[in-house]
């Protein structure tokens, strides 16, 4: 074991210092308002883990911290996130202008609170809410607190039936059912709420997301709602919404029990009714009570705001709503988080009347053609399977001209030409993720490969690219999983592609897990002389990976 192991490193700091010699000296203390030449952080340490007995001067605090946070990874090199990470100088600026309003005091800053209503009637619409229901639904923090709300939603309206039916609302309780893949925000409301978790296990034939048909073993009387995922952050597709409500249809006609739907659309809502406008998923489906999403993702706002919107107001229970009469007028409350920031929210609106529909639509119709782009080079390399699939086009009609949609007719009516290759809604619906993994024979091939290597080498280069298991049920697969943002441009994903493939060639030959261990490796393939096999990757070869891939027969 090392050494390094059994040290206390900030003991051996302490004990390494020079003698503090310079207390006694009385240097001038106006100096240390420079950051490098006052020498502050050895002349007089500042506390890391207690409130210093003395602050330094401003330049000096901003110096260090920002030093300090160097050390983060480069947030537009984060693959992993779904998170934006990119706004306009425009929006910013309006953002710093607006980083001291408390969206809270809707009597103190009018103008703000006008805002977030307005951003609630474009989503609700958007989402196709009733035309004639008044718009209901909030900002939040993120999806997490907008699951809370819209879950806490479904409680109350359940206990509320049963009580009218005389029937115990605690034994056995209420549930609620998901699919295994769902993120963590679902299985704490369901924790922190004390609603049993029906966990729906994911299988490869299902795409692993949940099938509606295996959530209706776990759904029964007490069950409180379904959670549908509109985009698995595993592999990005999405859960049926309309299979879903078609199985519980016929569920009620058999037991004339009446389960809900809250569409967690955290990625999916901002994505779908641009990418995807005749897909149907919102609440043009009756039994969607309610739909969440993150503003701070696709919406493409900063962090942090997420949105919940409720098909009407009366799905939304009385009981969850405060008025609040010491903020100078009488106001109203129905989130779990009092007082958040107005300027993500003022981002949200920037980007709606920036965008508008069509820029919207431009750019997730891009993402997802650099999505495709990045699985079709990775899939005919021969050393990944993809386990996404928005780069396989859908099964063609009876004439081989489109692909099987619901409204074909409606379709080369916009102008669609048959089955026209640059079109998102000719391939199966998901997000803009691409999610891979070695294929069976290289596995078989390299027994002692470790696929968690790629993202170690990749994340020396400087991306991060995350490497984890499936759900519950198929946890002993591992991906790799890149998702597209608006700031991946095409320079960026071609140099993505090119990365990938050097890095899984360097390990097919015998690197190991790090950068350096490649680069030692490479060197001794290149002492050894001529007739080994080269991995430098040019754009001719990223050409031999891309510019075909299968079609449907």
């Amino acid at each position: 074991m090392a050494l390094g192991h059994h040290i206390d490193a900030e003991k051996l700091i302490n004990q390494s210092r020079d003698h503090p010699i310079h207390k006694h000296t009385g240097r001038r203390v106006d100096l240390h308002d420079i950051p490098y030449t006052s020498r502050y952080d050895v002349d007089i340490e500042l506390p890391r883990f207690q409130l210093p007995e003395k602050g330094c001067d401003a330049k000096v605090a901003y110096q260090l911290l920002h030093d300090e946070l160097l050390l983060d990874g480069n947030p537009n090199m984060n693959l992993a996130s779904f998170v934006h990470t990119w706004v306009p100088d425009e929006c910013q600026k309006l953002m710093e202008e607006n980083l001291n309003k408390n969206l809270v005091d809707q009597d103190e800053y009018p103008a703000a609170q006008q805002i977030h209503e307005r951003c609630i009637s474009m989503i609700s619409h958007l989402w196709h809410a009733p035309k004639d229901a008044t718009a209901m639904g909030t900002a939040t923090t993120g999806s997490s607190e907008a699951i809370m709300l819209g879950g806490l939603s479904l409680k109350r309206r359940w206990q509320e039936k049963m009580k009218k039916a005389g029937k115990d609302i605690h034994n056995p309780g209420p549930n609620i059912v998901m699919g295994a893949e769902a993120q963590v925000a679902l299985e704490k409301f369901a924790r922190y709420f004390e609603v049993d978790c029906r966990l729906v296990p994911v299988t490869k034939e299902s795409n692993y997301v949940m099938s509606a048909k295996d959530a209706m073993k776990y759904v029964d009387e007490n069950t409180i709602g379904v959670f549908v995922i509109l985009g698995s952050t595993y592999t990005g597709w999405f859960e049926s919404v309309s299979e879903m409500a078609a199985e519980l249809d016929e569920y009620e006609k058999k037991t004339g029990n009446y389960v809900p739907i809250h569409v967690d659309a955290a990625s999916g809502g901002f994505v779908a009714p641009f990418a995807y406008p005749d897909y149907v998923w919102d609440f043009k489906i009756p039994r969607v009570h309610s739909i969440n999403a993150s503003g701070h993702k696709y919406g493409m706002s900063s962090v942090g705001v997420g949105w919940i919107i409720w098909r009407s107001a009366e799905f939304l229970p009385k009981d969850l709503i405060f008025e609040l009469h010491y903020l100078g007028e009488t106001d109203y409350s129905f989130n779990l988080n009092f007082s958040r920031p107005a300027h993500p929210v003022l981002a949200q609106m920037f980007n709606f009347l920036n965008l508008g529909f069509g820029g919207y639509r431009r750019i997730m119709q891009n993402n997802l053609s650099k999505a495709r782009l990045l699985s079709r080079a990775l899939e005919n390399s021969g050393y990944f399977t993809l386990l996404s699939n928005i780069h396989r086009p859908k099964p063609l009609d009876a004439q081989g001209a489109i692909p099987v949609i619901s409204n074909a007719a409606a379709q080369l009516a916009k102008g669609h030409t048959p089955f026209n290759e640059e079109d998102a809604e000719y391939y199966y619906e998901g997000l803009p993720v691409v999610s891979f993994r070695f294929t069976d024979e290289i596995k078989s091939q390299y027994p002692t490969l470790k696929q968690a290597w790629v993202q170690e080498q990749l994340r020396a280069i400087g991306w991060i690219v995350p490497n984890y298991p499936l759900p519950p049920n198929c946890e002993d697969t591992e991906i790799l999983r890149v998702v597209v943002r608006e700031s991946l441009s095409g320079d960026l994903t071609r140099k993505l592609i090119i990365d990938i493939l050097n890095v899984a060639e360097d390990l097919l030959q015998g690197a190991g897990p790090s950068s350096s261990m490649a680069k030692v490796s490479a060197k001794a393939k290149q002492v050894s002389g001529p007739g080994q096999k080269g991995t430098g990757l040019d754009t001719a070869h990223i050409s031999a990976h891309t510019s075909t891939y299968a079609k449907p027969c």
